[in-house]
């Protein structure tokens, strides 16, 4: 790499596309996995986009040591041959991107171990591709058999198959099918005009996660907009975001309980969920935050009097958790069903790229709060929780200890910030982007890292958004966990991930 200027920025720094160097695609191939064959770098995102006729290709490797993101290119012109050389082949936690890249563009990655289609988009370059056509790995023998979930979910939840190939009991492969609902999002963020409507849409993608998706939109436009938000909105936030994660995993716990028969633990801690879901609507009007995050301001600041009253519904809310997860997380019962279920090591994880919680239990501290602060996080700085078993009952402890966490920096930020009505400005929706630029925006949604990538055009337009879900690198990790469980364990391994259908299904 001592013969190539690598291009870094920052976490919301936009730049012009001109910056970006264009490299031949055999630098590219060898600069990016150079770049990737360190365990405090991996891979945000990397996708394609057309521009003047061309394909233009972006990797942006979020490098945690020195906290920023290094920005790579390569362009393949309409004239090229539609082939390159799998990435993938070298370093396994790309095939995800590629697969992606194929099934939109129809580039032929050679060497990649099984180019599968990822969500049998409605505009995919291969038309004729069906969804009741995807090529499940599958044994011939006549001691296995196979056991096939789904599309059709036994709950409310979105459609997706689980193929199973077992030996009696014993799971020998799990393979996930996703991507049912082509819902286009991506091309929504293009075809809406209104930025208001774009930030609609941001809340929607995943609707447990709609304050995280919503702000990372939200910083993305505000810095390709040249916009310069108040500190304390930034901070407002984050706090919301925190809460959304108090939220859902105090819900993954209620849900494991479920399905380890311990219902006073399943409803203790539902009823728990709502108290912090109902400070949402108290705050903004809605039990989920949407509507709470908009471009540039907001019309539901937060004020001394909401200081109080969260204050108050933590102090509830923690005196009774405590008590509840004591006597839960102490029971025989549970640790005997969790413990040694489910093991993703600290090897495989970093081979498929996890993120969030997800890498977290495996030993792997890869936190963008630590690693990309935002604003917030710069000012109040967050100590993680890292386990090292990646077990089902390392993922139950990690939810656990991360809700005291994030109660705990919230209430830091309770004691040490005064909320200012005169730092309240209103949202903008007329916005000018600047021309023919990239910006990068991640969060530490309560999955794990959300990455947003907006690139305008030459006219100020929104050219090109992509999205990135945590759950994109994460169902891999579900799928190598169950291997030599049986495959009585899905639901409970399942559940620890608790990984999202729509936030994959883009």
């Amino acid at each position: 790499m001592n013969d190539i200027t690598l291009l870094r920025v920052k976490n919301n720094q936009p730049i012009k596309l001109d910056e970006i160097l264009i490299m031949d695609y055999s630098d590219f191939y060898r600069v990016s996995l150079d770049l990737l064959n360190c365990g405090d770098r991996h891979c945000a995102n990397y996708f394609a986009f057309k521009r003047h006729g061309d394909l233009q290709f972006i990797m942006a490797i979020a490098d945690d040591k020195e906290q920023d993101i290094i920005v790579l290119s390569h362009i393949l012109r309409d004239t090229d041959k539609r082939e390159l050389k799998s990435l993938t082949s070298e370093n396994f936690a790309l095939h995800i991107f590629e697969r992606e890249i194929c099934e939109n563009f129809g580039i032929a990655f050679s060497g990649h171990p099984w180019l599968k289609p990822l969500r049998f988009a409605a505009d995919c370059s291969g038309k004729k591709a069906a969804i009741n056509d995807y090529p499940f790995y599958s044994i011939k023998s006549e001691e296995l058999h196979e056991v096939g979930v789904g599309p059709i979910h036994a709950g409310i939840i979105e459609p997706g198959h689980f193929r199973f190939i077992c030996n009696g009991e014993n799971v020998l492969h799990l393979e996930i099918q996703l991507g049912w609902q082509h819902r286009g999002v991506e091309k929504l963020f293009i075809d809406k005009k209104h930025y208001l409507q774009k930030n609609l849409l941001a809340e929607n993608i995943a609707g447990d996660t709609a304050i995280a998706h919503a702000a990372t939109y939200a910083q993305a436009i505000e810095s390709l907009a040249g916009k310069t938000v108040p500190e304390q909105l930034e901070i407002e936030r984050a706090l919301a975001m925190e809460l959304e994660r108090i939220a859902i995993h105090t819900c993954d716990i209620s849900a494991l309980c479920v399905d380890s028969a311990y219902h006073l633990g399943a409803n203790v801690f539902g009823i728990l969920r709502t108290a912090i879901i109902n400070f949402l609507q108290f705050w903004c009007g809605n039990r989920f935050g949407k509507s709470l995050v908009r471009t540039c301001g907001t019309n539901f600041p937060f004020t001394e009097p909401l200081k109080q009253e969260l204050l108050e519904v933590l102090a509830k809310f923690e005196k009774m958790f405590d008590e509840m997860a004591e006597q839960t997380y102490q029971m025989p019962s549970i640790q005997n069903r969790f413990d040694s279920i489910g093991i993703l090591t600290k090897q495989q994880a970093l081979a498929i790229g996890t993120v969030g919680l997800s890498a977290r239990v495996s030993g792997i501290n890869r936190d963008i709060r630590q690693s990309h602060p935002n604003i917030a996080q710069q000012k109040f700085p967050y100590e993680g929780v890292v386990k090292e078993a990646g077990d089902v009952l390392a993922r139950f402890e990690l939810k656990r200890e991360e809700i005291k966490k994030s109660i705990e920096w919230i209430r830091h930020i309770m004691s040490a910030y005064t909320f200012d009505s005169k730092e309240t400005q209103n949202p903008i929706y007329e916005l000018e982007l600047a021309k023919s630029s990239l910006v990068i925006s991640l969060n530490e949604a309560w999955r794990g890292e959300v990455c947003h990538c907006a690139i305008s055009d030459d006219n100020g337009e929104l050219l090109h958004y992509k999205i990135k879900d945590p759950s994109i690198h994460n169902w891999k990790a579900l799928e190598l966990s169950l291997r030599n469980c049986e495959i009585s364990d899905f639901p409970i391994n399942n559940k620890s991930y608790n990984l999202s259908y729509c936030g994959h299904d883009l």
